[in-house]
């Protein structure tokens, strides 16, 4: 689970206008976050199993919301895609 701040910090990067919560791009980073802190204690818990199974249901959405973008705007969503660091 993402701290406040932390959360409030990937949307004050990602964030498309001033009062902008919940555009794909802002999603797919508050997920990318959480997907990486998740992959950090897998690496140390292994056999957690319900954690496994919240990564990957975290991954299947991201990966919706990124399908959705794609298909809205290639533009926006190859910028995104450069930005966040994501291999697509």
């Amino acid at each position: 689970m993402l701290k406040p701040e932390e959360k409030t910090k990937a949307i004050k990067d990602y964030k498309i206008h001033e009062s902008d919560t919940g555009s794909p791009e802002v999603q797919v980073a508050l997920l990318t976050e959480e997907i990486r802190r998740l992959v950090l204690h897998l690496k140390k818990s292994p056999k957690d199993f319900a954690s496994k199974r919240g990564l990957l249901k975290m991954v299947a959405k991201r990966r919706k919301f990124l399908n959705y973008l794609k298909k809205e705007s290639s533009r926006r969503y190859n910028a995104f895609v450069k930005k966040i660091g994501l291999d697509k």
